[in-house]
């Protein structure tokens, strides 16, 4: 049994529904605020997540980041090193999807050029009738950068768990390529 620490970045702008979002995948679904604040800093969830047909896990720390922009510069020096990234946008903005590529920008630069484990999540599922952004749009925009796309709906709690579990276990994946490649180094 192995237990995994993952700091896993959350980005994009502000009011996409990055808060609900974390605080959907902490509480198991039960705890949908009506009312969020905007976040100002960094807000830190720990979650334990069980990797199926395995007896090891990951604990996820969910690094939520302010997404206003006068905000990010500050809230860049809490990020850390983060080993995992979430980046959401609100389907009901072209503008937000259009910000991705800043942010990733932003993430690469912080990361320093490591490449590490990502999702993008298109939130509001919900607000069919006012969507901006395609599924299919936003999937190649993803698969471009090396991300897996999701889409959920924070206010209905659909598929909120599926991106950040989806992180855990590619964590995961990583830590056994890399176990394997240690071990095939060793000589007897």
């Amino acid at each position: 049994m192995v237990k995994l620490r993952a700091r896993c970045l959350l980005v994009g702008d502000a009011a996409v529904g990055k808060s609900a979002l974390s605080h959907i995948f902490y509480s198991d679904g039960t705890l949908f605020q009506k009312n969020y604040s905007m976040t100002t800093g960094v807000e830190l969830l720990m979650k334990c997540v069980n990797i199926p047909e395995t007896k090891d896990s990951v604990e996820l720390y969910i690094v939520d980041s302010a997404g206003k922009e006068t905000l990010v510069e500050a809230c860049e020096k809490m990020w850390g090193e983060p080993s995992l990234m979430c980046l959401v946008f609100d389907l009901t903005s072209e503008q937000s999807f259009a910000n991705c590529s800043r942010w990733m920008e932003r993430v690469r630069a912080h990361c320093q050029g490591l490449q590490i484990p990502g999702v993008l999540v298109g939130n509001k599922s919900d607000l069919s009738a006012r969507r901006e952004v395609q599924a299919s749009v936003a999937k190649e925009w993803a698969q471009s950068q090396g991300l897996e796309y999701h889409e959920t709906s924070a206010k209905e709690m659909e598929n909120c768990d599926a991106p950040l579990l989806s992180l855990a276990r590619a964590f995961h994946s990583l830590y056994q390529e890399r176990r394997e490649t240690i071990q095939n180094l060793n000589p007897g």
